[in-house]
């Protein structure tokens, strides 16, 4: 075993991987009917509690990239030659495949021009880390030299960012939906600092979003050390017991505005859009989770059997998982759906049968989507360029 691997990271990307099936496994119980659908006060519970839990999936992954590539340890081309052998080739297929099952495949190629295929909407994902990646080699120098001082200033500037959602709905109220052509909902944002129906770029603009994450995953390899169980708990389980806090209650407290305490609810795409707003991957609750996994996962050190044997391989796998496993897991939650029912007419009651649909689609699925990557990447010569 490379003396240099870090083990912890492997454990992050693979719970990363798993948090993002499970995200993905809550979904039919809050969309559903003409967008918006959830049937009982005990689904918007389950979907509160389950679908916060591993919020934080798509920022580990982010402080994953960030911890292992930034600053470069290269120069900017043997960089960028690396990162589209590992992530655009796979990308690539993968809409592909996405494009050719579900959809019209012409409409899907003729999108691709633009932007990723939306029946397949988590590739989003992929172009966001592109830019970050296209950002790391102008900031690699300052990351040399940074220190601990700065980069906290910094890091507390993007942390200020992430309440910034928060204010936007205290000053201005629910948000209007905006739809796209796609059909596809954004809430309008109250200017605040700088912005303004003709500018988007308010003070706050070059700082907030993901390089608030890359940043954290620089600061945790140059400056934070090994900390103590008791400092793991004292910092880790505060902060991530209050972001599951924001995101839960946000959620709830707008459907419950939205609702009166009746169900079902259902509505326009565009509601839901409004119920995610509070665990949304640029937002204080998502941070704080974010920090308090980070905590929890770099006290894992042991490198055993089962780590070398079991956890590196899906580990390396973890890109293709991601890029693949809505073709199965859609087929799972679907079986599941048909066979235990739904809200009341659920053979496990009006309380237990969505939990167990949600999780047994998530573990389900990844361990399918596991077994399959994992032997795909192993064929020769191809199996890398097809999983990454």
């Amino acid at each position: 075993m490379d003396k240099q691997r870090e083990i912890w990271i492997d454990w992050l990307r693979i719970f990363a991987c798993f948090g993002v099936m499970l995200t993905h496994s809550c979904e039919p119980f809050y969309l559903g009917g003409e967008g918006s659908l959830i049937l009982t006060k005990a689904d918007a519970f389950w979907v509160a509690t389950l679908n916060v839990l591993p919020r934080a999936c798509v920022a580990l992954f982010v402080v994953a990239s960030s911890y292992l590539q930034f600053p470069l340890h290269y120069s900017t081309g043997e960089f960028f030659k690396r990162r589209a052998a590992r992530i655009l080739i796979p990308f690539v297929i993968w809409s592909v495949v996405y494009a050719l099952v579900w959809g019209e495949p012409v409409q899907n190629f003729k999108d691709l021009l633009l932007n990723f295929n939306y029946a397949a909407g988590h590739m989003w994902f992929v172009y966001m880390l592109v830019g970050l990646y296209l950002i790391m080699p102008l900031l690699s120098p300052w990351a040399e030299k940074v220190g601990k001082r700065e980069l906290n200033i910094y890091l507390a500037i993007w942390l200020f960012t992430t309440v910034i959602p928060l204010i936007r709905q205290w000053v201005g109220g629910p948000a209007p939906v905006i739809y796209g052509p796609s059909g596809i909902p954004n809430a309008a944002r109250f200017p605040l600092w700088g912005e303004a129906s003709w500018n988007a770029y308010g003070v706050f603009y070059y700082l907030s979003g993901f390089v608030g994450y890359m940043l954290l995953g620089l600061y945790f390899r140059k400056f934070a050390g090994e900390w103590s169980w008791k400092k793991t708990l004292a910092i880790g389980l505060p902060a991530f017991i209050g972001g599951f806090a924001i995101c839960c209650s946000g959620f709830l407290s707008r459907v419950w505005a939205d609702c009166g305490g009746e169900f079902p609810i259902e509505g326009p795409v565009g509601l839901a859009a409004l119920w995610e707003g509070p665990w949304l991957n640029d937002t204080i609750g998502v941070a704080l989770m974010t920090i308090g996994w980070i905590a929890l996962f770099r006290k894992i050190g042991s490198d055993n059997a089962f780590y070398r044997k079991v956890v590196v391989p899906v580990s390396e796998a973890g890109y293709g998982m991601y890029l693949s496993h809505l073709l199965l897991l859609v087929v799972i939650s679907g079986w599941l759906r048909s066979a235990l029912g739904l809200g009341a007419d659920g053979v496990l009651g009006a309380l237990w049968t969505t939990p167990v649909q949600i999780l047994c689609t998530s573990v389900l699925s990844f361990a399918a989507v596991a077994l399959v990557c994992c032997l795909v990447r192993r064929i020769p010569r191809v199996g890398k360029w097809i999983i990454g």
